[in-house]
């Protein structure tokens, strides 16, 4: 009896194996199919995480906003929100009409995308269905470009012309940004980049959007002039920002934000998302007490400003590299960084250069910084990516990093700096002496932030 019942278990245990052996098989196979259940659940999870990740990019508009009304003065409060809005608006038509094809169209020579003079004739697949994935990635992509255009308005705040800046934003959002972007990120969709081929790596976008909206920024700042008051005599004075808690608040949107940005990159459902947003999340913070250390160091006292602008560039400087390295690089990355952007908001003062809030710092020079980093610190375990140098992978990767970094200050620069050339020579650029002094919620909008209060004009 007692060998007949463990005979029976032997067949019902060799019975359970084949069955969920055959199973799983079965589950295998099927899964293979394109409309089989568990494709389908994947599929529609990358869609769902493409697209929240591409809301929570959006909402970055408001940090944005608010960090740059709360770093300028109250008089200028409602033209900073417009020029927000408006970027997202119409960068979100442009990019739809233009951008998009010239991006991730199929390339000409790796220099630019052809398909389409608008995004209506991608959004279709072989056999004429809506292809629900393109929708998904024309919104995670939008978003990015309404990033790079609105970098710009801090570093032209308090005096451009509310009709000048908008034709700005059409062209950076339908052309400037687009043309970069094809070069190193085309191959994501039909296209195919020329920086990209020669192994250049910038999983979110350091140099391709931060960069790219730094760069312009500069353009912009040095064609405009200085604010009235800024330099007495070739030193730089001090405008105070209206309502710091206003900038904080807009940091902290702006670090949530980015949780959509560089994990969002990934559009993919997977592990590597949990990576990639470690990695952010340290830079950001090692990036807030580096700034904090060095303007505690220079200044004699831990300036907020400085501060809050060190999480920018911890995250800024991060999002290039955050797929491809470990966290404790993240944590020299970021911290580096928010010593950088110290440094840098000085030396591009004592060039006679006005930038409000300090875009050009954050964005333009700690994105070079984040995109150059991926060549000293990538290491294959975290992306299967390059070697960076200092993990034995020599300098051929830092020497492609610089390639992009370059090759991305001189298409922007020069092609933005032409452009505000033109708007000043024809529509023209900065408001008169009389408007910058009343405030540009007053000239260019008809209105005030802050109808109950007076504002006191002192510069």
């Amino acid at each position: 009896m007692i060998i007949s019942n463990r005979a029976s278990s032997i067949v019902r245990l060799m019975l359970y194996v084949w069955l969920f052996v055959g199973a799983a098989s079965a589950l295998s196979a099927f899964a293979e199919e394109e409309t089989s259940p568990a494709y389908v659940l994947q599929d529609d999870g990358n869609i769902l995480w493409t697209c929240i990740a591409a809301f929570l990019v959006f909402f970055m508009q408001a940090g944005f906003a608010m960090v740059e009304t709360g770093f300028t003065r109250a008089k200028n409060a409602i033209n900073i929100m417009m020029k927000n809005i408006l970027d997202f608006s119409i960068g979100s038509l442009a990019f739809w009409l233009v951008g998009f094809g010239l991006m991730f169209g199929t390339t000409a020579g790796n220099w630019i995308g052809t398909d389409g003079f608008a995004l209506s004739g991608l959004m279709f697949g072989e056999d004429g269905a809506i292809d629900y994935w393109t929708f998904a990635f024309w919104m995670f992509q939008v978003v990015f470009a309404a990033t790079a255009a609105t970098i710009v308005s801090g570093a032209m705040a308090e005096r451009t012309k509310f009709h000048a800046y908008l034709i700005y934003s059409v062209c950076i959002t339908a052309i400037v940004y687009p043309i970069f972007g094809h070069w190193a990120w085309g191959s994501l969709f039909h296209g195919e980049g020329w920086l990209e081929n020669l192994g250049f790596v910038d999983f979110a976008g350091s140099t391709v959007v931060h960069s790219v909206g730094g760069w312009a920024g500069l353009a912009g700042a040095i064609v405009l002039g200085a604010r009235k008051g800024k330099f007495i005599k070739g030193v730089p004075q001090a405008i105070p920002g209206h309502n710091i808690p206003m900038a904080a608040l807009g940091v902290f949107i702006l670090w949530l934000g980015w949780f959509g940005f560089n994990p969002g990159s990934t559009t993919t459902v997977g592990g590597d998302l949990a990576v990639v947003a470690v990695t952010t999340n340290l830079a950001a913070a090692a990036g807030t007490v580096g700034a904090m250390i060095t303007a505690w160091s220079k200044f004699k006292y831990p300036d907020v400003g400085m501060t809050l602008n060190g999480a920018l560039a911890g995250l800024v400087a991060i999002t290039a590299p955050c797929y491809n390295v470990s966290p404790f690089a993240a944590i020299v990355i970021g911290f580096l960084a928010g010593v950088l952007v110290v440094i840098a908001v000085q030396a591009i003062e004592s060039f006679g250069i006005d930038d409000p809030v300090g875009a050009v710092s954050v964005h333009g020079v700690c994105g070079a910084w984040g995109t150059l980093s991926v060549g000293l610190f990538a290491y294959p375990a975290f992306g299967d990516g390059p070697t960076g140098l200092f993990y034995g992978g020599g300098i051929s990767q830092l020497l492609i990093q610089a390639v992009g970094v370059i090759a991305c200050f001189v298409w922007t620069f020069t092609i933005c700096f032409i452009l505000f050339k033109a708007i000043k020579a024809t529509v023209g650029l900065r408001v008169s002496e009389q408007e910058e002094m009343e405030g540009l919620d007053y000239g260019e909008h008809g209105g005030s932030a802050y109808p109950d209060f007076t504002t006191v004009v002192t510069h």
